[in-house]
């Protein structure tokens, strides 16, 4: 049965996507283009609003404008409608009148659509209330929007939706505008201070045959034409180290770098840095180029150098100290953490702080793993850590006087690294060693190591000139200048996982080939073991006294300084938010597990984890599958209930 013309009306209205579709095929059919053409605008609103600040109540102009932007709300009445235009400098009203318009064109204007791009002829007035407006005398729509803007956009809950479509954002939430301009000010002053201290900004390639320059886990491509795999750079270190040796004194390049790993608040696998090398300057020379380039920027996106970042009176002025990284880590741990201590020393010192120590680890790694536990994030005013292990400094010089350690620093403010510099490496037989090293290490199992890079060992055997480098991460000091918590605050469109539609389940990705469409192979479950969790410890009486209840996941995070460890914050139904940290990175990423309902048990005693009281314990459904090699391998999903369970319900 047919709808009736009356059902079909109401269905439209009741779907705003389809009215404006509506609109705009009759559009078309009126021989109207609803998409438009150029249109030459006379002024920014916010030119205008500065040029007219002193216009009196009331009164009108003969002064003739041309502005153009999106329609942010609509007022209608009667013969008369308000509209508030939008262009990329600020707001402005539009005073609409039918007199002016003429019937037609008035009619015309009442059935946009907020969201809609026109462009509009009037002429300056301010309204009796005090209304700065542009009196409109005719208008010409420039773009039909499909899609209603949404009448709220900001908030915890929508953090995903807002960095997956940052379109909407940009538009909805003007602050955000704000952050990105400062980035763009930042960078450009970077760029300028560079280019005034004589340096070039140079361009090297995406794509390297060897893994160097840092240690990371890299993206690895195919490169068809010379059928090899290559990866996606992870530093640009060692192409710039290669225009010392062809003659180029000072060189820098501001671009993107790509690492396999993790996502947290302050990091993503696609980033940008700033990285410069001078020939002929030392670590003294770096501080003092870091020191003045980081300065700039702040002058330029915040107009001073005290700043406020997370609640934390930053100083950027003056000279910024240098402190020793075994210095640091002894006042941290409270006891002496140095070469001079044997090994097992080392390791008992980390742990009794929270690390794990791996059996591949020397001590200078040791040191350095102390350092990050105990020392890093007290460092809150601008520090230049100096004096790193060798053993995690691959490509930097050794210190005068002492080989255990390397001509390093890395700038840290509010606890957090900014900056890393070297005086650099340039003995070829010394780093000929060092990159075997580095090749043992990814031999052992270490998949952050470095390659054997011997074009750059033939590089430096012609000579490298004794040189400082430094590289520094934009995203990292945009959010400190911007008082950003997240890098994806400040990354316009950051990497997300797919959509979760409602339901629960992800996209299916597109099939690249028809057999890839084909259904997966069967799993044998007849393999599956399943542990019997405690079944020595635990009699039935102590396991039925654990409270489970539902629990929602009201933030998520990855814990710093941890590969494992998940921080989730939950509503318990309580009333007070319940923290529990859960080892589960491996299978999860924060993102995906914010707005879950989970199980928990929630009467355990607080139990410290890297510093923070987990109060409960997440339950997971764990087994073991037979791995690639044939030996078991734990796989872990955790308990996702419905929805609609409120939070606190209890389990019996």
């Amino acid at each position: 049965m047919s709808d009736t013309p009356e059902q079909t009306e109401h269905v439209i209205e009741d779907d705003p996507i389809a009215v404006r579709r509506a609109k705009r095929e009759a559009l078309m059919a009126a021989g109207k283009d609803p998409y438009g053409h150029a249109f030459k605008y006379s002024h920014h609103l916010a030119d205008l609003a500065e040029q007219y600040a002193n216009l009196e109540d009331g009164a009108s102009t003969e002064d003739e404008v041309q502005v153009a932007g999106r329609v942010m709300a609509k007022r209608d009445q009667g013969k008369l409608a308000f509209l508030e235009l939008r262009d990329s400098t600020g707001d402005m009203q539009l005073f609409c009148r039918i007199n002016a318009l003429g019937e037609d064109a008035f009619a015309e204007l009442k059935a946009l659509d907020v969201g809609d791009w026109i462009g509009v002829h009037g002429t300056m007035m301010r309204t009796k209330r005090g209304q700065l407006s542009v009196a409109v005398t005719s208008f010409e729509l420039l773009s039909k929007s499909l899609r209603p803007l949404p009448e709220k956009f900001h908030g915890l809950a929508d953090k995903e939706t807002r960095y997956r479509q940052r379109y909407v954002d940009l538009v909805m939430n003007p602050e955000v505008k704000n952050t990105f301009e400062k980035r763009f000010k930042i960078v450009a002053a970077i760029r300028r201070y560079m280019e005034d201290q004589g340096f070039y900004e140079v361009e090297t390639p995406f794509l390297h045959p060897i893994l160097g320059g840092a240690n990371a886990k890299p993206f690895t491509t195919h490169f068809n034409a010379l059928d090899r795999d290559y990866f996606l750079r992870i530093a640009t270190e060692l192409p710039l180290k290669r225009l010392l040796v062809g003659g180029f004194e000072k060189v820098f390049e501001i671009g993107r770098q790509f690492r396999n790993e993790g996502m947290d608040p302050y990091h993503n696998p696609e980033f940008t840095t700033m990285e410069a090398y001078q020939a002929f300057s030392d670590l003294e020379g770096m501080m003092e180029l870091t020191q003045g380039y980081i300065q700039a920027a702040a002058l330029a996106a915040c107009g001073t150098l005290q700043i406020t970042y997370q609640g934390q009176d930053i100083d950027l002025s003056g000279e910024w100290p240098r402190k020793s990284m075994a210095e640091l880590a002894s006042a941290g741990a409270g006891e002496d953490v140095s070469f001079e201590r044997t090994r097992e020393e080392l390791v008992a010192i980390l742990e009794k702080n929270g690390g794990h120590a791996e059996d591949a680890w020397g001590k200078g790694k040791l040191i350095a793993e102390i350092f990050e536990a105990v020392a890093e994030e007290k460092l809150i005013q601008p520090t230049f850590v100096i004096d790193h292990p060798l053993e995690v400094s691959p490509l930097a010089k050794k210190k005068a006087g002492d080989p255990n350690f390397t001509e390093r620093f890395e700038l840290f403010i509010c606890g957090h690294e900014y900056a890393n510099a070297f005086g650099e490496l340039n003995d070829p037989v010394d780093q000929a060693e060092r990159f075997q090293a580095q090749v043992d290490a990814k031999n052992s199992g270490d998949d952050e190591a470095m390659g054997y890079d011997e074009d750059y060992v033939r590089a430096l055997e012609y000579g490298m000139p004794p040189a400082g480098g430094v590289g520094v991460g934009i995203d990292r000091l945009v959010m400190l200048l911007t008082d950003a918590p997240s890098i994806r605050d400040v990354l316009l469109f950051p990497h997300m996982r797919d959509e979760v539609p409602v339901g629960g389940r992800s996209r299916p990705a597109a099939a690249a080939t028809p057999a890839a469409a084909a259904a997966p192979e069967p799993i044998d479950f007849s393999k599956v073991v399943i542990e019997p969790l405690f079944e020595d410890e635990v009699d039935f009486d102590t396991f039925s006294k654990s409270d489970f209840r539902a629990v929602k996941v009201k933030e998520c995070i990855a814990v710093p300084k941890s590969k494992k460890l998940l921080q989730f914050t939950l509503d318990d139904g309580t009333g007070t938010d319940r923290t529990i940290l859960s080892g589960i990175h491996a299978y999860y990423e924060p993102e995906e597990l914010v707005g879950r309902t989970l199980i928990a048990i929630t009467n355990l005693p607080p139990r410290k984890m890297m510093g923070v009281d987990s109060c409960g314990m997440i339950i997971s459904a764990i087994h073991e599958e037979p791995g690639e090699n044939g030996e078991p391998e734990e796989r872990l999903n955790l308990l996702m209930v419905d929805d609609r369970i409120p939070a606190g319900a209890k389990l019996y």
